[in-house]
C-alpha cells in the first residue's frame, strides 16, 4: 500500500483516476514533454487515466510509486514525484515533473526530498539514482540540490523528437545520504 507523504508545504499522495485531467493539462505543456523521456505531445486522451492505473499497479505490486504533488494551501495538482524500484538491486529511480506554472519555487526538491526519504527508510534501498537530460539544467540543479552524485554521462542516449539528447547520471548511496542527513 502507497503512504501519503507530508512536507512543509506539500502532500504527496497517490494518484486517482480523478487527477487524469490535471495530469494531461500539466504533463501536456510542451515545455514539459520536450525535457522528459517518456512524456509525449501532444498529451493524447485516455494516456492519463491509462498512466495512473499502471503506476496504482506498480504500487500494488511494490515496483514503483507514483505520488501526486498537491499543494497543502490550495489542493491544487502540481506534478509527479516517483520512484521505480528495483528491488533485486535495492535501488530506485526518481522522476518527476512538475508542472510549469509551479517552476522555480523549490517544490520539485521539496518532494524530492521527501521521496528520497522514504526510499532509503521505508523501502530501505541501498542506492537511488536519477537522469537528467542535459537540455533539462533546471532538472539537474533539483538532483544536485539532493545531494545526488553525477556518475556519468551517456552521450546522445536517447532520440526525443528526431534528436539525440544526452542524459547525465546521478546517484547517491544510503551511507552518503545517512551522512548528509547527520
Amino acid at each position: 500500500m502507497q503512504p501519503v507523504l507530508e512536507t512543509e508545504r506539500l502532500t504527496l499522495r497517490p494518484f486517482e483516476l480523478r487527477d487524469a485531467h490535471h495530469v494531461q493539462q500539466l504533463a501536456g505543456h510542451i515545455d514539459i514533454a520536450k525535457t522528459t523521456l517518456s512524456i509525449p505531445h501532444p498529451y493524447p486522451d485516455g494516456a492519463a487515466e491509462d498512466w495512473i492505473e499502471s503506476r496504482q499497479e506498480a504500487a500494488r505490486l511494490g515496483s514503483g510509486y507514483a505520488f501526486a504533488i498537491i499543494h497543502k494551501d490550495n489542493d491544487s495538482l502540481m506534478g509527479c514525484m516517483g520512484i521505480n524500484i528495483a528491488s533485486h538491486h535495492r535501488r530506485g529511480e526518481l522522476a518527476y515533473f512538475v508542472g510549469k506554472p509551479y517552476w522555480g519555487q523549490g517544490f520539485a526538491t521539496e518532494a524530492a526530498q521527501r521521496v528520497m526519504a522514504f526510499g532509503f527508510g521505508s523501502l530501505e534501498l541501498h542506492k537511488m539514482w536519477a537522469a537528467s537530460m542535459t537540455s533539462n539544467p533546471a532538472s539537474a540543479k533539483v538532483i544536485e540540490k539532493l545531494g545526488m552524485k553525477q556518475e556519468g554521462m551517456f552521450r546522445e542516449h536517447v532520440l526525443k523528437w528526431d534528436r539525440f539528447e544526452d542524459l547525465v547520471y546521478y546517484g547517491m548511496l544510503k551511507s552518503e545520504y545517512e551522512a548528509l542527513e547527520r
